[in-house]
C-alpha cells in the first residue's frame, strides 16, 4: 500500500477548504458527515455554500489567505478551479505543516478521500489510491447493497450498552454475547423493525450476565486453508478465523490467510513438517481440547482440506472423547487447485472415470503404498506429497504395465505466488524431480487414459 487507511477524529478540529465553487461544495458535503469545524476560504461563495455560512453550518473566510490560515488543522482540502492557484495554495499550506488534498491532482494530495458507505456509526470507506475512482463507486455500490439501513441504529445501540455489558457479562462470555447480539436474534429483530423488542433482548441478556445460548464449553473446528492462496478459502472458513479464540496452524498455511483471523485472536504455530514435526499429534490434540474445555472457539488450521491426508479423524477423536462440539470446515484440496493451474479437469469424460488420490508418506515402520496398484486405465492418480517417493511410483507402475511414455505433471506449491509446473514421461519421473530439485508440497498428476475400443470387437458384441 502506498496509502495507509485509517479513521480520523474530527470532532472540533479545523478542516480548510480553499474555494466557494462546486468543487468545494463537494469537499463540504463530506466533511459536513464529521463534527469538524469547516472553514470555507474564497472571496466569494456560492448560493449552496452562502446558505450554509448564513445559517452558521460553515465560517467564511473571505479575506487575504496566507500560511497562517492552515496551520493547527485537521485536514486542507483546495478547490480553487484554477490549477495555477491551487498549487500557490498547496505550497502555502504545505509550509504551514497542513495534510493537504488539491482536488483532482494527485500528485500535490497528501490523503486522497474515498468513495464512503455511511451507516453512521459504521462507516465503510474505499479507496484505490487515486487510481480508479469509477471502480471505487461500483465497489460501494454493491456494499450499499449489503448493509441494511438500519444497521448503523443498531451498531449505535450496541456502543451504547457496552459499558454495561462489561460491568456484568463475566470477560470470558462477552465474545459469545456479541455473536449473540450481532448474528443471533437481536439484530435480525432490529432489521425488520422491531427496535423495542430487540433492545429488551439485549437488556434482559445484560441482566442475565450471559447471552441466551451461552456455552460455558467452547468448540473446535477443523478448517481446510486451501491450498495457500485466500482468496480460495470458503466463506465459512472466513468466519470461522473471525470468530476463533486461538488459531493452531500449520507451516504450510499462507500468513495471508491469518490477515483474515480477527486481530486479537491467538496464533499458534504447531510447526508439523515432513519428517520433523515439531509439535506431535498427541501434543496439538492435547492443546486444542484443552482450550477448547476453557471455553474457547478454537480453529485447527490446515493447509487443503483436513479430510484428505490432513489427520482430521485423530482430532476428531480427540475432540469428542471430551465431549467438546467439533466440525469440518473443508478447504479446496491439492489436486483440485493443482489441476486448475494446468487449466484441466481431474476428469475428463471419454478419457477418465475416476480419480485416486494417494499419499506417498507412511506410518514410521509401516510399507510404502503399491503405486502398482493404481495402474488402471480410465484413472487421474493424483498423488500427495510423493517427491521422494517417486523412483517407487515410476518403477512400481511400470513394473505393472503403465507405458513409460505416460504423461505427467508436477505442480509445485499449487495455487501460490511461488507456483512451479513441470511435466515430464513417467519413464523420466525421478530424474526429473532430481534434476529439478523439486519439493515438498508437491502434486504429481498421472493420467491412464481408458483403453481404445478395437473395430472388430466394437461390431461383434463380444
Amino acid at each position: 500500500m502506498q496509502s495507509f487507511p485509517m479513521f480520523i477524529k474530527m470532532t472540533g478540529r479545523r478542516v480548510v477548504i480553499a474555494g466557494g465553487g462546486e468543487q468545494a461544495a463537494q469537499k463540504t458535503r463530506l466533511i459536513m458527515k464529521t463534527e469538524a469545524r469547516i472553514i470555507l476560504a474564497a472571496p466569494e461563495l456560492d448560493a449552496e455554500l452562502s446558505d450554509l455560512a448564513e445559517r452558521g453550518r460553515i465560517e467564511h473566510f473571505a479575506g487575504t489567505i496566507t500560511a497562517d490560515l492552515f496551520r493547527d488543522t485537521a485536514l486542507v482540502f483546495i478547490a480553487s478551479g484554477c490549477p495555477g492557484l491551487d498549487a500557490a495554495l498547496h505550497d502555502l499550506a504545505k509550509s504551514a505543516g497542513a495534510l493537504v488534498n488539491v482536488v483532482d491532482q494527485p500528485d500535490l494530495c497528501d490523503a486522497t478521500t474515498p468513495s464512503i458507505v455511511d451507516r453512521d456509526p459504521v462507516v465503510v470507506a474505499i479507496g484505490t489510491e487515486g487510481t480508479a475512482p469509477v471502480l471505487a463507486r461500483q465497489i460501494k455500490t454493491k456494499v450499499e447493497e449489503m448493509l441494511p439501513p438500519t444497521l448503523g441504529g443498531f451498531a449505535a445501540l450496541a456502543g451504547r450498552l457496552r459499558q454495561a455489558v462489561a460491568a456484568s457479562v463475566p470477560r470470558a462470555a462477552r465474545r459469545g454475547f456479541w455473536a449473540w447480539a450481532f448474528n443471533g436474534a437481536p439484530r435480525a429483530t432490529w432489521q425488520r423493525g422491531g427496535e423495542r423488542e430487540a433492545a429488551r433482548m439485549l437488556k434482559d441478556a445484560i441482566e442475565d450476565g450471559q447471552a441466551p445460548d451461552h456455552q460455558k464449553t467452547g468448540s473446535i473446528a477443523l478448517v481446510g486453508a486451501g491450498p495457500g492462496a485466500r482468496d480460495l478459502l470458503t466463506l465459512r472458513a472466513v468466519n470461522a478465523l473471525q470468530e476463533a479464540d486461538v488459531i493452531y496452524y500449520d507451516r504450510l498455511v499462507d500468513p495471508q490467510v491469518l490477515e483474515l483471523a480477527r486481530r486479537d485472536a491467538e496464533r499458534v504455530y504447531v510447526g508439523k513438517a515432513v519428517g520433523a514435526h515439531a509439535w506431535p499429534q498427541d501434543r496439538i490434540n492435547g492443546v486444542i481440547t484443552a482450550a477448547a474445555a476453557e471455553g474457547k472457539r478454537v480453529v485447527r488450521l490446515k493447509s487443503g482440506d483436513p479430510g484428505i491426508f490432513g489427520r482430521a479423524e485423530e482430532e476428531l477423536s480427540a475432540a469428542r472423547a471430551r465431549d467438546i462440539p467439533v466440525q469440518i470446515i473443508p478447504g479446496i484440496t491439492a489436486a483440485s487447485a493443482a489441476a486448475a493451474s494446468l487449466g484441466r479437469p481431474l476428469t475428463m469424460r471419454g478419457t477418465t472415470d475416476r480419480t485416486t488420490l494417494v499419499t506417498g508418506m507412511a506410518r514410521a515402520g509401516d510399507p510404502l503404498p503399491d503405486f502398482g496398484s493404481l495402474v488402471t486405465p480410465g484413472a487421474e492418480i493424483a498423488l500427495y506429497m510423493s517427491v521422494r517417493s517417486a523412483p517407487k511410483i515410476q518403477a512400481d507402475m511400470i513394473a505393472a504395465g503403465a507405458d513409460p511414455t505416460t504423461h505427467v505433471d508436477i505442480v509445485e506449491r499449487a495455487a501460490t505466488a511461488n507456483q512451479r509446473v513441470l511435466n515430464c514421461r513417467l519413464g523420466d519421473l525421478a530424474d526429473t524431480i532430481t534434476a529439478q530439485a523439486v519439493e515438498n508440497p508437491a502434486m504429481i498428476l498421472i493420467t491412464l487414459p481408458k483403453m481404445p475400443v478395437q473395430a472388430d470387437q466394437a461390431h461383434t458384441g463380444t
